[in-house]
């Protein structure tokens, strides 16, 4: 039984405990980082023309920056704002697959989880899968979730309401900082050729469509770059299975 329960707490790491001090440093590093980036969507979603309550309610109640970044730029390129909400929501449908591996290696109790699902989003989930026990797991959740989640939503709200001395966000380049800060994350991800198949599919679907389609709608086509690229890469695994010989007895 301890065998199990030792097994259970480490989550395959053969690294060993981890002191709660470098875990801590870990997850402020993350949420100060990632946190100061809010500024840029106060400043882009001011611009895009939302309110200063309408562009905290997002940082408030969304919480997630892909999506968020999504949803004001395609409102700025005059995009039908169903379809700016449709793309958003798709981006922010990836926390859902994370809470599903969050829920496992945290184990919190069903009275927090509704609190913590706010905070599974892309940070926390790197960092807490970095860790190699539960405890350091909930620490290193914790930590950068409430880090990210204070400063985020403090930055937007002093971007929000600096954005008429920010003037042009265009010629500052805030508006890149999202999409700059998204590509940061993902980049370590892609580390199978399928990974990287799919990153540069939807890249060629989302630009190429980017001029012929509505504000909005080439995120969504973008999305079928990863059932396209496993169908690929399945009938790829058929083939060479089939045309590998047969194991001799």
């Amino acid at each position: 039984m301890a065998q199990q329960t030792a097994l259970a707490d480490t989550h395959g790491n053969a690294g060993g405990p981890k002191p709660d001090s470098a875990v801590v440093r870990d997850a402020l590093g993350v949420g100060v980082a990632v946190g100061l980036s809010g500024f840029a969507f106060g400043v882009t979603s001011a611009g895009s023309g939302l309110g200063l309550l309408q562009t905290c309610a997002l940082s408030l109640l969304v919480f997630t920056g892909a999506s968020q970044f999504a949803l004001v730029g395609a409102l700025a390129a005059g995009g039908n704002p169903l379809t700016a909400a449709a793309g958003a929501i798709f981006l922010g449908v990836r926390n859902a697959f994370y809470g599903l591996r969050l829920s496992q290696m945290l184990a919190l109790p069903r009275a927090v989880r509704p609190f913590a699902a706010q905070w599974v989003i892309d940070e926390t989930t790197a960092v807490t899968l970095a860790q190699p026990t539960r405890r350091a797991a909930r620490i290193g959740f914790t930590v950068t979730g409430l880090t990210l989640y204070v400063l985020w939503n403090l930055t937007t709200l002093l971007g929000a309401l600096g954005a008429k001395a920010v003037g042009n966000t265009d010629a500052w380049g805030l508006d890149a900082a999202g999409p700059a800060v998204f590509l940061a994350l993902l980049a370590p991800m892609l580390k199978s050729t399928t990974d990287r198949a799919v990153a540069a599919l939807a890249v060629l679907l989302g630009l190429g469509l980017l001029p012929v389609l509505p504000a909005g709608v080439p995120v969504l086509v973008a999305a079928l770059a990863a059932p396209a690229a496993l169908f690929v890469s399945g009938r790829r695994t058929g083939r060479t299975h089939d045309d590998s010989p047969e194991e001799t007895r």
